[in-house]
């Protein structure tokens, strides 16, 4: 089955499709350009070059989630679209363990970091070994520190992914944790990643409608938290 996957979670943008594990076609952007206006061109470029058609898709997958919100409701919403056309089967994949895919190679503890401000990270710990990932936490956003003294008596190898690797890393180091950054070419998240969670998925039947397909942001928006902290309700009854 071939799988077309999205990744919209943070400044990048990208698209993959896979068949079987394999890659079929590969497509990524850094440039700082909004995803509104990158992530369809680069979809239609991508199965235009590959000489692959939507209609021959089995299954879409998103990163829906931790990260931008902005970026993950583009995401969601392409993601979306693109099923409901075909009334294709979705998968929301946890973007911590999208990124985890990178390094499930090694033997190691992968420790996936997002920046999420106020000394906070979107998080995720996974046990990596013989090419398989076991997850050790559940997706969350937690302080540096906590999550200092979480891994500060953990003596198994560690390496950072994601776009808050750096941040993490520094905090850590600082602390006296010994890890390591994961390569730059296997640092940031990416669609094949999301291609190759969302195959374990649709195995386990952790499938969904494009109805139901919704982001997951852990928490709320600045705009959310500052109406609760004003007493106002997030929604007009």
């Amino acid at each position: 089955m071939k799988i077309l996957a999205l990744e919209t979670s943070a400044k990048s943008v990208s698209a993959a499709v896979t068949e079987d594990g394999e890659l079929l076609a590969y497509a990524y952007q850094n440039t700082g350009l909004t995803h509104s206006r990158t992530l369809m061109p680069l979809v239609d470029a991508m199965l235009k070059n590959s000489g692959i058609a939507l209609q021959d898709v089995g299954l879409v997958a998103v990163a829906a989630g931790p990260g931008s919100f902005t970026g993950l409701r583009i995401g969601v919403s392409a993601a979306k679209g693109l099923a409901w056309t075909l009334d294709l089967p979705c998968c929301a994949v946890s973007t911590l363990e999208a990124m985890a895919q990178n390094l499930r190679h090694m033997d190691a503890a992968v420790v996936c970091a997002m920046d999420a401000r106020r000394r906070q990270v979107y998080n995720a710990v996974f046990d990596a070994r013989g090419g398989e990932l076991q997850r050790r936490t559940e997706d969350r956003a937690i302080g540096l520190d906590g999550l200092a003294a979480e891994l500060k008596s953990d003596e198994k190898r560690k390496i950072i992914v994601g776009d808050g690797a750096k941040l993490c890393y520094n905090y850590l180091s600082e602390s006296g944790i010994a890890c390591s950054l994961a390569p730059p070419s296997l640092r940031m998240q990416n669609a094949a990643g999301v291609a190759q969670a969302a195959a374990e998925m649709a195995r386990r039947g952790e499938i969904v409608t494009a109805r139901d397909l919704v982001p997951n942001y852990l928490r709320l928006s600045q705009a959310e938290r500052e109406r609760l902290a004003k007493g106002l309700k997030l929604t007009v009854d």
